[in-house]
């Protein structure tokens, strides 16, 4: 039986910040965009894991889609989009995750505008292969 109500709680959060990410992109805050646009994404993944029953822990969206090909086979493509999304949790925020400098200081727009449309495209696998799971339970 799939959680729709729980799945629902997850995705709505996910679109939120997939715009604040949009949102920052468009005021040049290009390391939150990217910081967002990794937790948008990581919320679809675990708005699927826990509508299908499945627990998740951690932040890395490689390791979620791991927990999640259990259930469904997730294209090449949408694993190289986790991955670029996967870059942008930690040194968007902490500055020793640099030499020298502060996180904001190596983010420019082209990143910004590759971690939206990879969580964009994460996003709409999520919400293709919830309607085709609901769809064929009901």
């Amino acid at each position: 039986m799939f959680d729709k109500e729980e799945y629902e709680r997850w995705i709505k959060q996910a679109d939120y910040t997939l715009k604040s990410a949009k949102r920052d992109k468009d005021a040049k805050d290009f390391s939150w965009a990217c910081f967002k646009a990794h937790q948008a994404a990581e919320f679809a993944i675990k708005a699927l894991l826990y509508g299908l029953g499945i627990m998740s822990y951690g932040h890395s969206l490689k390791k979620l889609f791991e927990y999640l090909s259990q259930k469904i086979e997730i294209p090449n493509e949408i694993l190289r989009f986790a991955k670029i999304l996967d870059r942008h949790y930690i040194p968007t925020r902490y500055p020793n995750a640099y030499y020298e400098g502060s996180p904001f200081e190596f983010y420019e727009e082209k990143d910004a505008e590759e971690a939206i449309k990879s969580a964009e495209s994460i996003i709409n696998f999520i919400r293709d292969v919830a309607n085709d799971t609901i769809r064929r339970r009901n």
